[in-house]
């Protein structure tokens, strides 16, 4: 890594930080965001839920244990982009397959660190989500902010197209009674883990495949992936969860696919001031009255004044630090969701009790 090789950032807010650079030497940009993990850089790195965006680590190392292949979440870097205060090149861990600089550049991920991310955390907290800029290729500040005006808000937009697989494919046990279609809107690898774990066959669908093309594979159950993006602009998607819930067959969504389940059921999202990203939110569950520590990664939410006020859908999570609604179910349907990750990674496993529960679901439904 080459040193003293120089970067910059440009907040849409018109802040400028001069800091260096790693990885790819170019130019990037999208929505900057934080994410309060200590631990997992890689599995946030390659979550398609994070394409678009560019992170800012608020743990102060990144990079200390270098890369594992198989440790990815998806098969790519999806991050636009990476902050950090120290990035580190020389790692300890002994099963590491490279360094993270080398995996930037393949990658051609750029870079910027040695600057104060625990100010531009505090921006974001204070200013709310905005876009920004890096650049280790010029320091032409005017023409940095010219570039960064043209780039479109995360509010309206639609990429789960974008990081969808593009053929449909199957994973698990084909001899399974267990057959889940898995609507793909960026899901991660883990997630489909947690289910062929529990003895699940599995058909990953690209985001747009219709209802009629879904039931060719026969299934007991469907779960609605993560995925990034404005969920009110994937009209495509809403369409397809209101025909699966007219079969009255157990569905399960997490994330991206608790939204879209809560839009086909005609309850609205919104974007949030700055999102909840990161592996220690407390989250409680209405249901039992216990606590889960989660990890999470959404900028947009469900309304919880529309949710009130509907009889026919019940809240069963709640966000602990603000409120927000972190998971639902219907009740005229065997439908449920959660906004958090369960499949936690990285994070912890309070949560994977939720798998169980849609298979579960699944099992009840095939012996009536």
């Amino acid at each position: 890594m080459e040193e003293n090789k120089s970067a910059i950032l440009v907040l849409q807010n018109g802040t400028v930080y001069k800091g260096k650079a790693a990885g790819f030497q170019g130019t990037t940009t999208g929505e900057i965001c934080f994410n309060t993990g200590m631990t997992g850089y890689q599995e946030i790195f390659t979550d398609p839920s994070y394409f678009g965006q560019v992170i800012v680590t608020t743990n102060a190392h990144i990079g200390n244990y270098g890369v594992k292949f198989q440790d990815e979440e998806s098969e790519k870097v999806q991050i636009s982009g990476l902050i950090c205060k120290n990035f580190t090149n020389e790692y300890s861990r002994k099963m590491a397959d490279e360094d993270l600089n080398q995996y930037f550049t393949d990658n051609k991920i750029v870079c910027i660190y040695d600057i104060d991310t625990r100010e531009i955390v505090k921006q974001i907290r204070d200013g709310g989500a905005m876009n920004c800029i890096i650049s280790s290729e010029t320091d032409d500040i005017n023409a940095l902010k010219q570039q960064l005006a043209a780039v479109p808000s995360m509010d309206g937009l639609e990429l789960s197209s974008k990081v969808t697989t593009k053929e449909a494919y199957y994973l698990g046990d084909e001899s399974s009674d267990i057959r889940i279609a898995v609507m793909d809107f960026g899901t991660k690898k883990n997630i489909l883990r947690c289910f062929t774990e529990r003895g699940a066959y599995l058909k990953v669908f690209p985001a747009k495949t219709p209802l009629s093309e879904l039931m060719e594979f026969h299934p007991d159950g469907f779960f609605l992936s993560n995925g990034p993006g404005d969920p009110a602009a994937m009209d495509y998607a809403i369409k397809t969860v209101k025909d699966i819930l007219e079969l009255d067959k157990p569905v399960f969504g997490i994330c991206l696919g608790h939204q879209l389940l809560a839009l086909a059921a005609d309850v609205n999202t919104f974007k949030m001031h700055h999102g909840h990203r990161g592996i220690n939110h407390p989250v409680k569950n209405l249901i039992s009255g216990s606590c889960e520590i989660t990890s999470q990664n959404h900028g947009f939410a469900v309304s919880a004044d529309e949710l009130k006020s509907r009889a026919d859908i019940e809240i069963t999570h709640m966000n602990l630090n603000d409120n927000s609604i972190e998971g639902i179910a219907l009740k005229n349907k065997p439908a449920f969701s959660v906004q958090y990750h369960p499949e936690a990674a990285p994070g912890p496993h309070d949560s994977r009790y939720l798998f169980d529960q849609f298979i579960d679901n699944i099992k009840l439904a095939k012996n009536n």
